[in-house]
């Protein structure tokens, strides 16, 4: 129909003799034609969410690096060669463990040495007493006899003389001894020192040295880390920190309980903070905070990379959102909320922490209120909508990353 207007109207536009009036008849009837066959659009489908109210406990997470309880470097105390090796790298030890030996034999010759100089500076002492008790009897024996004159006094203070001098010898004797027995301790303490063993209990690592090494003592052998239970240090920044004791001014209460995620999962074993360490890193404005954990079967090794989260508060009542629900534009956030005409309004939002897929809401919305979480990118402020409520499969993919506060 609307085809056979325009060829009138083309017709008629050729022949001008026709009336001005009959020709605005049919361009009108045209214009109305081409409006009826205009296809009507229906109001876009979207899925909704209602915002959630509830206590949200508030994860936080750091990456951690593990280390042994204790670390016990084993050094040789003397300088020797290495003859050989009693454990096994990577074995678990105990303390006193015999780990290395050193070649003991120039320290046995050592000791044999001092110990033959300790029996001569005792012979020496033996002699010198001698040689002090026959003085004293010639001294015992001229004093009567020069008080009567029978002796000449001359011989009396030689006498004397002779006995104070045998008694030096006596003392001297007795030093030499005694410095002789200390050589012989050192000697001793030395070739005790070729035994290289172990300071503590714990895991020891690959040997450092092979054997027929000239080690020293500056020459590490070995460490040995207690690792059950086992430290994890990670640094928490200042504001974090301060945050924290502000919500947990008691000391004794601020041994947060931990979880160690591992490469291939969470470590199925709860840790907890030990202590904060004294002084805040000034290149990187953070505090180095020490938890605890345990390790049976010494599955976790010193040097490992790990995530560590715990809950560092809750916040009651708090409004939850989707992530994918929030959009962010120069610092800005907003959400799509759908009224109770379907009709759209673009809100802006003051967002808090996130926590799993979802975002809490500080300002902006109220509890109940609907918002678009699929199909934010094809609605407008104004826009009549259709919502249909988030689908499960749509609810389980993760969202996508959110920007940083």
């Amino acid at each position: 129909m609307c085809y056979l207007l325009f060829l009138r109207l083309e017709r008629l536009r050729l022949r001008l003799h026709v009336a001005p009036l009959l020709v605005f008849s049919l361009i009108v009837a045209l214009i109305g034609c081409q409006k009826s066959q205009q296809p009507t659009t229906s109001p876009p489908d979207v899925e909704v969410v209602e915002v959630m109210q509830k206590d949200v406990p508030i994860w936080k997470e750091w990456i951690g690096t593990l280390d042994g309880l204790w670390n016990a470097q084993i050094r040789p105390q003397v300088t020797g060669y290495l003859l050989r090796q009693t454990y096994t790298d990577g074995a678990f030890v105990k303390k006193d463990q015999l780990l290395f030996e050193i070649d003991p034999r120039t320290f046995q010759a050592a000791v044999d040495q001092y110990k033959g100089q300790l029996a001569n500076a005792e012979g020496l002492l033996a002699s010198a007493q001698a040689n002090q008790v026959k003085a004293q009897n010639d001294v015992n024996r001229y004093t009567p006899l020069a008080k009567e004159q029978a002796i000449p006094q001359q011989d009396l203070d030689t006498a004397i003389q002779v006995n104070l001098a045998a008694k030096a010898q006596v003392e001297a004797a007795k030093a030499q001894i005694e410095a002789a027995k200390a050589q012989v301790a050192t000697a001793q303490l030395n070739l005790g020192w070729t035994k290289v063993v172990s300071l503590i209990d714990g895991v020891a690592g690959i040997a450092q040295a092979q054997l027929g090494d000239l080690v020293t003592p500056s020459t590490l052998l070995t460490t040995v880390s207690t690792v059950d239970p086992i430290k994890i240090y990670f640094p928490v920044s200042e504001r974090e920190y301060l945050n924290y004791v502000k919500e947990h001014p008691d000391d004794e209460k601020r041994h947060l309980p931990l979880q160690l995620i591992l490469a291939n999962g969470v470590y199925p074993h709860e840790g907890k903070t030990t202590l904060v360490d004294r002084q805040v890193d000034v290149k990187t404005g953070t505090l180095r905070v020490q938890g605890l954990f345990p390790n049976p079967g010494n599955v976790l090794r010193p040097g490992q990379y790990a995530r560590v989260r715990t809950i560092i508060a809750t916040r009651k009542d708090a409004l939850l959102v989707p992530q994918k629900a929030v959009s962010e534009l120069q610092g800005n956030y907003q959400v799509a909320v759908v009224g109770s005409d379907n009709k759209v309004q673009i809100r802006p939002v003051k967002v808090g922490e996130k926590t799993g897929t979802d975002w809490i809401i500080e300002q902006g919305l109220k509890p109940g209120e609907r918002v678009v979480a699929e199909g934010v990118q094809k609605v407008r402020g104004g826009m009549v909508v259709n919502p249909k409520p988030l689908t499960k499969t749509a609810e389980a993919q993760p969202a996508p990353a959110a920007p940083t506060r």
